[in-house]
C-alpha cells in the first residue's frame, strides 16, 4: 500500500473515529436527571485533568527548547481560552438584559464548553498525528505504527466523550454532538501527513501546540465541567466521579505501554 494512503486511511480511522465512537458512547450513557448530569460532568472533568496532566503536559515537557516555555504557554492557553469564553458570552447574551444573575464571563454555557474542548482536542491532535507520520516515514509500513494509532483511538473514546457530554446536556441532538467529536479529529489526519513528509516534529511547535490545547482544556475543566456540575446537583459523589474519571484517564494513559 501507499504510504501515504496508509498514513491517511490510519490515523482517519483512529482520529476521526475513535472520537466518534466516545460521542456516541456519551449519546448513550447520558441521563436526563440533574444528579445523572453532575456525575457524568465531573467524570468527564476527571478525565480530561489526567490527559493534560499525565500526556499532554509530559510530552510538551520533553520536546520544549526551553524548561520554563510549557507552564508559560499553558497558563497563556487557560488565559487566552477564558478571553475568549468572556468574548463568546458578550456577543451570544448582548441584549440579554431581564436575567439579574446573567455574569458575562461567570456564566456556565456548556455548548461553549464542548465546542472549546473540540478545538482543544482538534489542537491537540495535530502533534499527535505527526507523531504517528513521522514514525511511518522512519519505520515504514509496520505493527508499531499500527499500535501506535490503536493507543491514540483508544485515547480517542474519553476525549470524544467530553466534547459530547457538554453538547448533549446543553441540548444538542445526538448527531450533532457525536458530529463536532469526529471533527475534532480530521486534524490528526493532516498532522500525519505533514509528519510523514516533513519525517520529524518542530520541537518547540509540538510543545507549544500541546501546551496550548493543556490550558485550553484546563479552562473548561475548573471554569465550565466543574461549576456545572456543582450547580446540578451538591454532593460528595460527584467528587468521586471526578476521581474515577482520572483513575480511568490513568488506566487509558498507561496502557499498551504508551506513556511520552
Amino acid at each position: 500500500m501507499n504510504p501515504i494512503l496508509f498514513v491517511t486511511l490510519l490515523t482517519a480511522a483512529t482520529g476521526v473515529g475513535g472520537l466518534a465512537l466516545g460521542g456516541g458512547l456519551a449519546v448513550l450513557v447520558r441521563r436526563e436527571s440533574p444528579r445523572g448530569t453532575s456525575l457524568l460532568l465531573s467524570f468527564t472533568a476527571g478525565l480530561m485533568l489526567a490527559i493534560v496532566a499525565l500526556d499532554m503536559v509530559p510530552e510538551a515537557m520533553e520536546s520544549a527548547p526551553w524548561l520554563p516555555m510549557t507552564p508559560l504557554v499553558l497558563v497563556a492557553g487557560f488565559l487566552v481560552t477564558y478571553l475568549l469564553n468572556c468574548w463568546i458570552d458578550k456577543s451570544a447574551h448582548h441584549e440579554d438584559k431581564s436575567n439579574p444573575h446573567h455574569c458575562a464571563c461567570g456564566h456556565h454555557d456548556l455548548h461553549t464548553a464542548g465546542i472549546v474542548l473540540a478545538a482543544a482536542v482538534a489542537l491537540h491532535n495535530v502533534p499527535v498525528g505527526m507523531a504517528v507520520g513521522a514514525e511511518v516515514a522512519v519505520e515504514g509500513i509496520c505493527l508499531a505504527s499500527v499500535l501506535t494509532a490503536a493507543t491514540i483511538g483508544l485515547h480517542n473514546l474519553p476525549e470524544g466523550m467530553s466534547i459530547a457530554i457538554p453538547l448533549l446536556h446543553d441540548g444538542s441532538k445526538a448527531w450533532s454532538a457525536i458530529g463536532v467529536a469526529a471533527l475534532s479529529g480530521l486534524p490528526t489526519v493532516l498532522g500525519a501527513l505533514a509528519g510523514y513528509l516533513v519525517g520529524n516534529q518542530a520541537p518547540a511547535a509540538l510543545a507549544a501546540a500541546l501546551s496550548l490545547a493543556g490550558g485550553a482544556m484546563l479552562y473548561v475543566v475548573f471554569f465550565e465541567l466543574l461549576p456545572e456540575a456543582s450547580l446540578q446537583w451538591k454532593s460528595r459523589w460527584s467528587i468521586l466521579a471526578t476521581v474515577l474519571g482520572f483513575a480511568l484517564g490513568v488506566l487509558l494513559i498507561f496502557s499498551h505501554g504508551h506513556h511520552h
